[in-house]
């Protein structure tokens, strides 16, 4: 195993196909029209950066052991949430993408299940669709990808380019999935292809984290001496994924390396006490790793220590 710092990951692996992933999971978008102000965004600055993370849209989800925990036992994944002070029997989904101002460029992480979600969440933070200069894919899943064209099938950011892992990219290519063809293949030649290590700007370096898909990547961010990583789906819950780390996640494409890269990813964190942004965090996904040892861990939600 390739150890991961940051500025190398693990290297990716082979993979099963996966068709629906979490766009599948999430069925309609449920976007929190009724929110407003601070509600749907968080900001805070680092260093030259400006940070927004935005709620693109909640589910919630019965029978989460259909997704997460699925190699432990019932009285185990119940014995575990009621220590967490969670219900077995349900869970919430978030759905955050993160957007980021840095010099004359708005960099937006992701697009949500639709544009519908989205744009209002984006707009919340100060920005626009016309804003934004660059979008960053983490990977191809549908709750990814599923705004980066609106409801006539347009694209939704007119005045962007796009950047995202070439391994990603090549491999959903190669699959017939109606998500990719429909909302990544008409923009591959406004698109960036990069490798662990690259940069996408000045001090946004993208860091190999494969086994969620086989081209997953996170992105670090480094501004002022300040660091924070752009998380994705690297664990895609606080308790169920993060603390347990080996507990198969239902689309983890290969679920071996997967958790090998939650450890690694994880441990990274806790050692440097960098924040991370989780995409699927509970909003406003923002806060630190814990190492409790043994190959767990906990996760410690940001309060106002990001805001000074």
């Amino acid at each position: 195993m390739v150890r991961m710092t940051r500025r190398s990951a693990l290297g990716a692996g082979a993979a099963l196909p996966l068709a629906g992933a979490f766009g599948a999971l999430a069925g309609p978008a449920v976007a929190q029209g009724a929110m407003s102000g601070n509600a749907k965004k968080r900001g805070f600055m680092l260093g030259d950066m400006e940070v927004s993370t935005l709620l693109a849209g909640t589910r919630t989800v019965e029978e989460p052991q259909g997704t997460f925990g699925m190699n432990v036992s019932p009285e185990e994944f119940a014995e575990v949430s009621a220590a967490n002070f969670i219900p077995s029997d349900k869970t919430q989904f978030f759905f955050t993408p993160t957007v980021v101002k840095s010099g004359e460029d708005v960099i937006l992480f992701d697009t949500g299940l639709n544009a519908e979600g989205t744009l209002p969440a984006l707009e919340q933070a100060g920005y626009t669709a016309d804003d934004v200069t660059i979008v960053v894919l983490t990977h191809m899943h549908g709750d990814h990808i599923g705004g980066l064209t609106d409801a006539s099938g347009a694209p939704t950011y007119g005045n962007a380019r796009y950047v995202t892992g070439q391994t990603e990219f090549d491999h959903w290519a190669a699959q017939a999935n109606e998500g990719f063809d429909a909302k990544v293949r008409p923009l591959a030649e406004k698109m960036t292809f990069i490798g662990d290590g690259e940069s996408v700007a000045s001090g946004i370096t993208g860091m190999a984290a494969p086994g969620h898909t086989p081209g997953h990547m996170v992105y670090m961010l480094d501004s002022g001496g300040k660091q924070v990583l752009v998380f994705a789906d690297t664990a895609n819950h606080y308790v169920w994924s993060l603390a347990h780390p080996e507990w198969e996640v239902r689309f983890d494409m290969d679920k071996g390396q997967a958790a090998e890269t939650r450890k690694t990813v994880l441990g990274m964190l806790a050692a440097d006490r960098v924040p991370f942004i989780g995409y699927h965090m509970p909003f406003p996904a923002i806060g630190y790793v814990e190492d409790r040892g043994e190959g767990k861990f906990r996760y410690v939600p940001s309060s106002y220590q990001m805001m000074l």
